[in-house]
């Protein structure tokens, strides 16, 4: 029997980073098109939450699948629904981009 109970594991943006760098981390962007294309974090994938279905991202295996938005929001609503398509676990970066850019890391923008 199984005892283990679903889970969110949350992961700060220094950790994301160095697991990106890594190779060891696929990075999923939830937030809308328009807020992807004004700025960005280099190798994140965009899926977003209006469009969702956790059903179609693959599971966690060589790289652990983390889910990242503006402030965290999103990002949490897209790992629960990961929990809920059936998957065990499921990652989300603490504070978004908000604390990744806090965190002095490095985003992709346009440049005016």
């Amino acid at each position: 029997m199984n005892s283990q109970q679903p889970r969110i594991e949350v992961l700060e943006p220094a950790e994301v980073a160095r697991l990106l760098e890594a190779g060891k981390l696929l990075l999923i962007d939830v937030r809308e098109p328009p807020e992807y294309a004004a700025e960005r974090i280099h190798g994140a994938l965009l899926y977003p939450l209006s469009t969702f279905d956790a059903t179609t991202l693959p599971p966690d295996g060589p790289r652990l699948l983390v889910f990242h938005c503006g402030t965290g929001k999103r990002s949490l609503t897209a790992a629960e629904r990961r929990l809920t398509a059936g998957q065990q676990a499921a990652s989300h970066m603490n504070g978004g981009l908000t604390a990744w850019k806090a965190a002095g890391l490095p985003v992709i923008a346009p440049t005016p």
